[in-house]
């Protein structure tokens, strides 16, 4: 295998996705271990976390201790006050004593301005609506941990944080892998996408009550909104790793050390293979070689397909569906029109036997008391 070409400037993005972002973890070992050093950091939620800690100087093994000690009493414990005596007004399910304990146990002191490497921190300020990432030119003289706590705060489930006068939730709202502002001046973004890449059908969410009908809901909307920013991509090269943590809940606490090491493997694969391909103009990366076909029978005429990929999609004369152009190269930001078909009718499989899909089941989204 022929070892990743990175150039110095490159911004790593960890995004968001609940205790699925561990995956960050093995990421970031996989780095390491090929000497790759990043110039600049970014996240959403744990990804923002993860990153903090990384640019305060913690060592990977203690990420990986923390982590693997990680209990649900350490992160969630009911606003029962606030459930009893504000009912629909309380801010939150949830104290944000506990997730602002855990911020601050692994974020650097001091303010964004005192980094040894710059940190960008993706929120989203309630009252206006809008984005706002702490770290950039005079966004930095804030207490990183108070950025990374809002970053982390998913609404209604946290508090927002208060970010220099602002209140801010999670930046997973607008958006969960915040590639585009961190590209700013870079040359290359390794983007690492943990929260909504394989959304595939989830089992019985209505029967699982409204938290869990609220994160998917949530999921669906984040990899909508993922999917646009990655379809348009007009920076850098990027690196896109997705590392294979679909199937597990978001507050799952009871795989952490699978997750890592699933991040390590995802890093790990694409690294080795990707060659001097992050020193092309643009483009998302890793490429491989992937033919489509419609199965006739399945096939209703529906006209998702052809509205959403009218490059590549067409009707025939009988109305149904038929592909103009396979083989493709397609990168991992490619083919989400193939999970949009109702009947699952398009069928997507690599050349070398890595990928077939059509619309994987997935495992419920979550339950924050499963484990």
């Amino acid at each position: 295998m022929v070892g990743a070409k990175v150039p110095q400037r490159t911004a790593l993005v960890l995004g968001g996705g609940g205790l699925k972002g561990f995956a960050h973890i093995g990421v970031l070992r996989a780095l390491e271990e090929r000497g790759i050093k990043p110039h600049v950091y970014a996240g959403t939620s744990i990804g923002s976390l993860i990153a903090a800690a990384r640019v305060g100087g913690m060592s990977l093994g203690e990420m990986t201790d923390r982590a693997l000690s990680l209990r649900k009493r350490d992160l969630f414990r009911i606003n029962h006050m606030g459930m009893l005596l504000e009912r629909m007004h309380s801010p939150s399910l949830y104290l944000e004593g506990p997730l602002r304990d855990l911020c601050a146990g692994v974020s650097p002191s001091g303010t964004f301005r005192d980094l040894p490497t710059p940190l960008l921190v993706n929120t989203v300020e309630v009252e206006r609506g809008t984005r706002l990432v702490w770290g950039l030119p005079g966004l930095q003289d804030v207490p990183v941990v108070d950025a990374v706590y809002a970053s982390c705060a998913l609404p209604g489930f946290f508090p927002p944080g208060w970010v220099d006068g602002r209140s801010c939730v999670d930046g997973g709202t607008i958006d969960n892998l915040p590639t585009a502002i961190a590209s700013v001046g870079m040359d290359a973004v390794i983007a690492v996408d943990v929260g909504s890449s394989e959304l595939g059908r989830a089992r019985d969410i209505a029967s699982q009550g409204f938290a869990a009908i609220y994160m998917r809901a949530a999921t669906v909307m984040m990899h909508a909104l993922q999917q646009h920013a990655l379809t348009d991509w007009q920076g850098p090269p990027m690196l896109l790793i997705r590392p294979r943590v679909g199937h597990r809940h978001w507050f799952s606490f009871t795989h952490t050390a699978e997750i890592i090491e699933a991040g390590y493997v995802a890093a790990s694969a694409v690294l080795d293979q990707i060659g001097d391909a992050l020193c092309a103009p643009s483009g998302i990366f890793p490429k491989r070689m992937v033919s489509l076909r419609v199965d006739r029978e399945r096939c209703i005429g529906c006209g998702i397909c052809v509205a959403l990929a009218p490059r590549i999609m067409a009707f025939d004369d009988t109305g149904k569906a038929v592909v103009t152009s396979s083989p493709l190269q397609w990168s991992p930001a490619d083919g989400d029109f193939v999970q949009e078909c109702p009947t699952e009718a398009i069928v997507a499989e690599s050349l070398d036997g890595s990928m077939r899909t059509t619309r994987p089941i997935s495992e419920p989204t979550l339950h924050a008391a499963d484990d």
